[in-house]
């Protein structure tokens, strides 16, 4: 039997010989962080139409540690044959596999007049039809997923008529839960009253509202709830503007919020670099995700996939490592709280970009003054309590980070208070990615004051605190890096982890410091460490 550690020398020495390996790695490791990938419909069709398309699939999910596989029933306006959808059930489960279905509501009867891919909600045809889905896919599988496309945006004569005075929002938020409700759960339930229904979310939680997910009414309804973690190249032309931390906020606001129902994260090489594709599954496994999907096993045969998936194979046993170093453990930081259903008023996503300058976020729901610090941006305004919360953290001489366009909003707040910093963001959240290594020294050092540390990087650093002795610190950068780690008492490290396994990083201890030096670009590094007694050897 294979050790994590044997397989992770494996991978070092002969990455070649791996195959079976990292198959037998991953069915060791299912219970700590599974790898699955999904086949659209339209996959089912090119490729597990014949089992020589199937035995192509099994070797090649078994080559990437995939343990479970989803199949598609539908998608765009085409429903896979229930005899292909069995056989290739079938196939997978006899090869060791855990199988379940998926549905992407695309393109469902009467089209929204805004996303032509959506559908009209408020039409009962397109209820109909969406019922008559989810009838059809629970009558083979036991467990659904449901991809990231089940709102609307849709503003025709039907939908003004049945909104009535409300906001778009609020409509569309009891729409979607009340079709949900009736034409999805209670309809598949009627059909296989053991069916599990998982809602996947998509990356764009400052939209949730605006197009009808409700995340804390449909996390309730719903059996599962799963995130998408999908961020890509941030200079991309198509897929671009989007930051590595989104991936590591989302996936642990929404496991904030669904507990114990919350499962992986979703995420793709569309508009990404080995390196990026990578960074994705890292960031979903930092945020304590307990599996990764690799969407979809079509796009990962074709343009970018395969050198994609090169890369992943070859850090899978560092990812079980780093699943193994942050389960179950609380994390320390800075409270970030974004209310659900808030608004960004310009802010679109700034929590993602706070958290690429070096600050821990502690992703949450909730606003909570007990914290020892915190960041708070307009969506704090939410919260009808906000302004005692803010006044209650300030009289206890807390540290907190607020946006210049909270600041502009707050009445009878003093923001000359010496425990109160302005963070200029200027309703564009990109410009922080512009913040010099001496810019980011002050706000850093205010705000980590509480837990005794300093930290010193450059921008697009990020840095994450697990438990009480272990810490992550990943280079998003191009270029070799320094860094320090500056503690009120004298500290001793031991490096864990280093990804990608041919990065590097000298690290030294100098009294209270830790120093990380020439860390390599696209890098991350994982340490434990230990604070000593003062005169301790």
């Amino acid at each position: 039997m294979f050790t994590i550690k044997t397989i992770f020398l494996l991978t070092l020495i002969c990455p070649s010989q791996t195959s079976q390996s990292l198959w037998d790695l991953a069915n060791e490791n299912k219970e700590l962080l599974r790898i699955s990938t999904l086949f659209t419909a339209q996959n089912v069709r090119a490729y597990l139409s014949s089992d020589e398309g199937i035995d192509d699939a099994i070797d090649w999910c078994k080559k990437t540690g995939v343990t479970h596989v989803f199949i598609e029933t539908y998608r765009g306006r085409y429903t896979a044959e229930r005899k292909v959808l069995r056989h290739a059930k079938s196939r997978f489960t006899a090869a060791g596999f855990d199988v379940s279905g998926c549905v992407t509501t695309t393109k469902i009867g009467k089209i929204s007049t805004n996303w032509k891919e959506i559908s009209c909600y408020t039409n009962k045809g397109t209820q109909d039809e969406l019922q008559k889905i989810f009838e059809y896919t629970a009558s083979i599988f036991d467990e659904i997923m449901i991809d990231d496309f089940l709102f609307t945006d849709c503003e025709c004569d039907e939908c003004k008529r049945a909104r009535g005075d409300r906001t778009w929002a609020d409509y569309r938020c009891e729409l979607m839960t009340k079709v949900n409700r009736d034409r999805i759960l209670k309809a598949a339930r009627a059909v296989n009253p053991d069916v599990k229904i998982i809602i996947k979310y998509p990356q764009w939680y400052d939209n949730f509202h605006n197009r009808g997910y409700e995340v804390l009414l449909q996390t309730a309804d719903f059996d599962k709830i799963w995130v998408g973690t999908e961020t890509r190249d941030y200079d991309n032309a198509r897929w671009g503007r989007k930051v590595q931390y989104e991936a590591y906020y989302i996936m642990r606001w929404l496991g904030e919020i669904g507990g114990p129902k919350t499962g992986g994260g979703w995420f793709d090489p569309y508009g990404t670099t080995e390196n990026t594709y990578v960074e994705q599954a890292r960031q979903t496994v930092l945020a304590d995700a307990r599996e990764m999907l690799l969407f979809c096993y079509g796009s990962l045969l074709r343009e970018n996939g395969p050198a994609n998936v090169k890369k992943l194979r070859k850090e899978i046993p560092g990812l079980f490592k780093l699943a193994e170093l942050v389960r179950n453990k609380f994390i320390k930081g800075v409270h970030a709280p974004k209310p659900p259903n808030s608004d960004a008023d310009g802010e679109m996503y700034v929590f993602d970009f706070v958290g690429m300058l070096g600050l821990p976020l502690i992703p949450t729901d909730k606003i909570n003054p007990d914290a020892k610090a915190a960041f708070f941006a307009v969506h704090a305004l939410k919260d009808p309590l906000f302004s005692d919360k803010l006044d209650k953290m300030l009289n206890a001489k807390k540290p907190v980070l607020i946006t210049d366009g909270l600041a502009k909003k707050l009445k009878g707040v003093n923001l000359k208070d010496e425990n109160l910093k302005v963070l200029k963001v200027d309703g564009n959240p990109h410009n922080l990615l512009k913040l010099t290594r001496d810019e980011l020294k002050s706000i850093r050092d205010k705000l980590l004051a509480p837990f005794g540390i300093r930290f010193d990087a450059p921008n697009k650093v990020a840095l994450y605190l697990i438990g009480d002795n272990c810490l992550v610190v990943e280079n998003f950068n191009d270029e070799l890096i320094d860094v320090s780690l500056e503690f009120s008492k004298p500290v001793k490290a031991y490096k864990k982890l280093v990804l990608p396994v041919d990065g590097n990083v000298e690290l030294s201890c100098t009294a209270k410091k830790i120093n990380f030096a020439k860390i390599t670009p696209r890098t991350l590094i994982a340490i434990e460490y230990s604070l000593q007694s003062p005169g301790k050897p």
